[in-house]
């Protein structure tokens, strides 16, 4: 490989955004580690990508902090550095706030916020070594405005302290020549909204419509590539945000 190839770990890389964006770093020639819990999942996505010699595996649940270290071992050891992580792994589900029990909390905190954090903890060490990275977080535009219709106060919770850990670290590791953004997303067509009428959420949109894991690709390769942007929460909602239909 080039010597100025880049090495991108992908965390939720199995399915939807995560799946998407591997396929758009593998476009730019980038190699790629991806991550998922789900192990057979992770390999049929890998199958679905190709391009096997630029790919590395590691399946396990972000929450444990080891999985985090060992994506960063396995980036290391096969491609020779840790480049870009992407912070993609999450839960997501709606329940009214009354209903949320300890445990749903427990599990918001140990994937969207715990596993982002230890992931990303390994990756910068490595970054600070390499003298420099770039890190994009994946959070929601619905920390910026919220939904009536969509009771998801423990996911949220949580995905506002991923917006929080963005802009955190991007001061405090500026001086390292590692930026630290985030995409927030509106409501993207991907598995997680299960049998929900997303046609009818999105329409809430400026541009009234779904929108599309390609774009969130588009959004989150400019960041990790965008050498003088730092400390963005770059929403992609069709417009959601400024202003609803």
């Amino acid at each position: 490989m080039p010597n100025n190839t880049k090495t991108v770990l992908i965390t939720g890389a199995s399915s939807g955004m995560g799946l998407d964006i591997a396929r758009g770093f593998l476009e730019i020639g980038a190699n790629v580690v991806l991550n998922s819990s789900n192990a057979e999942k992770l390999s049929a996505a890998a199958r679905t990508l190709g391009n096997a010699e630029r790919i590395a595996l590691v399946p396990g649940d972000i929450g444990n902090r080891e999985t985090g270290e060992q994506i960063v071992r396995t980036a290391v050891e096969r491609f020779g550095s840790a480049d870009v992580l992407v912070n993609n792994a999450g839960i997501f589900g709606l329940k009214p706030f009354l209903e949320n029990t300890e445990q749903d909390i427990d599990n918001y905190i140990g994937t969207n916020l715990k596993g982002t954090y230890f992931v990303t903890q390994a990756a910068v060490r490595q970054m600070k070594k390499q003298g420099g990275g770039s890190i994009v977080n994946i959070g929601t535009v619905l920390i910026m405005h919220s939904m009536a219709g969509l009771p998801a106060s423990a996911a949220l919770i949580t995905k506002g302290g991923v917006h929080a850990l963005t802009t955190s670290l991007a001061s405090e590791l500026a001086a390292d020549n590692i930026r630290v953004n985030a995409v927030a997303p509106g409501v993207i067509r991907t598995p997680i909204y299960g049998d929900a009428d997303i046609e009818a959420i999105g329409s809430v949109a400026l541009m009234n419509r779904v929108g599309e894991v390609k774009e969130t690709t588009e959004a989150v390769i400019h960041l990790a590539t965008a050498g003088f942007t730092t400390g963005v929460i770059l929403p992609v909602d069709g417009g959601y945000v400024h202003g609803r239909a």
